[in-house]
């Protein structure tokens, strides 16, 4: 069975610590959710798990079926299997969806018509306008066109394991079942793994976790359930803080970064 597998992962930015030793092991078909307060890290763990730049690794691993990816480049943790929707999905002028899906999919998941067959159908399943396939990418989209466009790439690539960093940032109700929806199917129909990403237990009503994880100051303090979440939802995080002060929030240096970490 696949697995995605994080052992005492430490990370800075700007040489502050903000990964302080993550473990988490996920499954095939799994779905595992983090959460946390602002500035907890959650964002800077799916960075690092990507390999995107400005986020230094002090230390651990991170293996997919046993490959280290904290060795390999960007396009090739997507190569071995992982896939990485971000909080906020970047404009790419000049470059449409289908050119990049083309792109990508020359020897993984069928190219030309059949790529075509498979772009038109999933963006049936998800309500995914037809004209946002050959704009470029992400281009004069709202919020939740953009987490749809995230989910139709996520759906014709079929990668092992997913990060969703925040995929109901956006939405509305019905997008967000739609979405949620498409995501949870995956589970069974490929095997999926996915670690979510939310501040809100409304996604997971839609979208089942296995399990609950939540993340202060870069490590998990506490995991359960599904009713953890819920617990969250009613009493926040007070319970699981303590006086240390909060690490400054990861300022990466590249132009994208995200403001919150």
């Amino acid at each position: 069975m696949s697995s995605l597998i994080i052992s005492g992962l430490r990370a800075a930015v700007d040489g502050n610590e903000i990964l302080k030793g993550v473990d988490l092991e996920i499954g095939a078909g799994e779905v595992h959710a983090v959460m946390g307060p602002n500035g907890a890290g959650k964002s800077t763990l799916s960075h690092v798990l990507m390999g995107r730049p400005g986020y230094e690794v002090l230390g651990g691993s991170v293996t997919l079926d046993g490959v280290e990816l904290l060795d390999l480049p960007t396009w090739q943790r997507a190569r071995a299997g992982l896939f990485l929707a971000m909080q906020y999905p970047t404009e790419v002028p000049g470059v449409a969806l289908s050119d990049v899906l083309d792109a990508s999919a020359a020897t993984d998941f069928g190219s030309g018509d059949e790529l075509d067959r498979r772009l038109l159908a999933e963006a049936d399943r998800i309500g995914f306008d037809h004209q946002f396939l050959d704009r470029p990418l992400n281009v004069d989209m709202s919020g939740g066109e953009k987490k749809r466009n995230e989910t139709l790439q996520l759906a014709v690539m079929a990668p092992r394991f997913a990060v969703l960093d925040e995929l109901d940032s956006g939405l509305d109700v019905d997008a967000m079942h739609q979405v949620s929806q498409r995501v949870e199917a995956a589970t069974e129909e490929t095997g999926l793994g996915i670690l979510v990403i939310t501040h809100y237990s409304r996604l997971l009503d839609e979208l089942k976790p296995d399990r609950v994880h939540i993340l202060v100051r870069g490590r998990f303090v506490a995991s359960g359930g599904p009713e953890l979440a819920q617990e969250l939802e009613e009493t926040g995080y007070g319970a699981y803080q303590d006086d240390e002060p909060a690490p400054p929030a990861a300022t990466a240096t590249d132009p994208f970064a995200d403001p919150l970490a």
